[in-house]
């Protein structure tokens, strides 16, 4: 069973922009396509960006799209999503999650393995 530790949160400023990481502790990480979701208070969970094992092949819904990036380095274990121009709505417990096929999940229902989370507040 994987287990993801995921860093990289905090509270910023709308606008700027805020990676996060994810360590995973399965050496064959390469095999599990990756998700992002986050839950905002009072809301339903979202994915907001999949990937790939082998990282060739990204998904993201519209309201993130050209905003957000995910990106893994297998050798390193780890997966990141780069947030750029960030709002208010953006603001909840980013989760990362793994699923035990290498394509990605669109839904968070897909994933299987998920982390602790990691808090991000977005203010004015």
């Amino acid at each position: 069973q994987v287990q993801l530790a995921e860093s990289g949160g905090g509270s910023v400023q709308a606008g700027v922009s805020l990676r996060l990481s994810c360590a995973a502790s399965d050496r064959t990480f390469s095999t599990y396509g990756m998700g992002w979701i986050r839950q905002a208070p009072g809301k339903e969970r979202e994915l907001v960006g999949g990937i790939t094992g082998s990282g060739r092949r990204t998904y993201y819904p519209d309201s993130v799209k050209g905003r957000f990036t995910s990106s893994r380095d297998n050798a390193k274990n780890t997966v990141y999503l780069q947030m750029n121009s960030l709002k208010l709505e953006d603001s909840g417990v980013y989760y990362c999650a793994a699923r035990t096929y290498a394509a990605f999940g669109t839904a968070p229902s897909h994933y299987s393995y998920w982390g602790q989370g990691t808090q991000v507040t977005v203010s004015s």
